[in-house]
């Protein structure tokens, strides 16, 4: 099957019969296309356009379609839909994407869509997960699930589970839990299988099972799932009772907005934007960042201006300022980058001060490596002095040693105070490096120069 690709083409064409108000048209050129697609097609369309096309799909599909659309998109085609027709749409989703776009919904609408949901065991399960953080497990878990109690027999067992997994679109894990609806474990399909059907499940079942707790932290949830390589984790409340579950597609999107925002914070973005949001709110994200970059220009500056002497004497030396910056700059931006991965996937291992000597040791090899280029250029390319060449080839040395463990300290300092480590990739680092680097270029060649 060849991938979909939108093109201005199939677009247009969408649009026309949309003009033209040929549904019959419209329905068989988005017959075959998967719900994802037809998303990324609603996505390029006007509100109105997009409300069209929505209404006129059959519901199973549009279900699935909303959770893809951008939430812009989905807000404004929600308003203009009633009550009782996104309970239709919500009816065919999976709770924790159902409970997702009810939370979207302005407050005075929610009681109305829910009353108009006519599975109440549904409505229910829905209502159940609204009272979770959505910053939690719990907040990302489905009540869609196969479990089966410890006391039936495997005959018992199978009746039940055939007329759970109806409701369940993958069966991931067959959990187990007692009369109090508490976490067991897990069942094994093959034992089910080749096991008397008079057996009870007690005596089968793998009490080895990985579970989370209802206000577990989302990033923590896709540690563990990614580290185990589950495709399923159950969730359980304060008492063990088992709740929910969450499967990889949930922990894919939790993996994705949480490297999307990381990336933004490394950049110097400090909200959640994206390219299409107003100037306003692009403005206040990138705008404090930009002022700490500015206000740390001045510091530089302020450092130059201090030794002005020098520049009178040596004014070969204003001439390697940037590389000073730019080489820290770089430094530490390689080693924050590093450690805050390392934070993130929990493979940081070892005492702090080891891993200060192994960037200590890496930042001598790749200061000797870079001075020894820079002796020869400054020497050779701009007729330096050996004494203002080697000044400036320690001083290069020096900086990039203390840009290696100010990157990799500053990341852990603030991971052990619960501030995310990934605001240190950014201009937090570059501009303090740029400091320290200016400043501890000019006062070792005060040292060496002696001026």
């Amino acid at each position: 099957m060849t991938p979909f690709k939108l093109s201005e083409e199939f677009l247009a064409e969408i649009e026309q019969l949309i003009a033209d108000q040929k549904d019959t048209e419209i329905l068989a050129l988005l017959e075959e296309v998967h719900y994802a697609d037809v998303a990324e097609v609603i996505n390029e369309l006007t509100k109105d356009e997009a409300t069209y096309l929505i209404k006129l799909l059959d519901t199973v599909k549009t279900s699935d379609v909303l959770t893809e659309l951008d939430e812009d998109i989905r807000e404004a085609i929600l308003a203009s839909l009633s009550a009782k027709e996104i309970a239709e749409e919500i009816s065919e989703l999976d709770t924790d994407d159902a409970a997702d776009i009810v939370a979207e919904l302005p407050k005075e609408m929610v009681q109305e869509v829910i009353s108009e949901i006519e599975d109440k065991g549904h409505a229910k399960d829905i209502v159940d997960l609204l009272r979770y953080n959505e910053n939690s497990a719990g907040g990302l878990m489905a009540k869609e699930l196969v479990k089966v109690n410890e006391n039936w027999n495997v005959l018992t067992c199978v009746k039940e589970m055939r007329a759970q997994a109806e409701n369940v679109r993958r069966v991931h894990s067959i959990y187990v839990v007692d009369d109090e609806g508490k976490l067991k474990g897990r069942l094994s399909l093959k034992d089910l299988l080749t096991t008397s059907t008079k057996t009870h499940i007690s005596e089968v079942y793998i009490p080895k099972v990985d579970s989370v707790n209802v206000n577990e932290d989302p990033e923590e949830v896709a540690r563990i799932m990614s580290k185990y390589d589950l495709e399923a984790i159950p969730v359980v409340d304060e008492i063990g009772r088992l709740v929910g579950r969450i499967t990889i597609d949930d922990i894919v999107d939790v993996i994705k907005e949480e490297a999307e925002k990381d990336y933004q914070m490394a950049a110097g973005i400090t909200q959640d934007v994206e390219g299409d949001d107003s100037i306003w709110k692009l403005t206040r994200a990138r705008l404090p960042w930009l002022i700490i970059g500015m206000m740390g220009g001045i510091g530089a500056a302020s450092i130059i201006n201090s030794f002005q002497a020098v520049m009178i004497q040596y004014k070969i030396l204003l001439i390697f300022v940037p590389l000073i910056q730019a080489t820290a700059g770089n430094v530490g931006v390689q080693s924050s980058a590093i450690m805050v991965q390392g934070l993130a996937n929990d493979t940081v291992k070892g005492e702090v001060v080891k891993r200060l000597l192994k960037e200590f040791m890496l930042g001598l090899i790749n200061g000797l490596v870079l001075a020894s280029i820079v002796l020869l250029i400054s020497h050779f390319a701009f007729n330096t002095e050996y004494l203002v060449s080697a000044t400036i080839c320690i001083a290069l040395m020096s900086v990039i040693i203390i840009a290696a463990l100010i990157g990799t300290f500053i990341p852990v300092f603030l991971d052990s105070r619960g501030i995310d480590p990934a605001v240190a990739t950014g201009p937090f680092i570059t501009t303090g490096n740029d400091i320290f680097g200016i400043l501890i270029y000019f006062t070792i060649a005060k040292i060496i120069l002696g001026f």
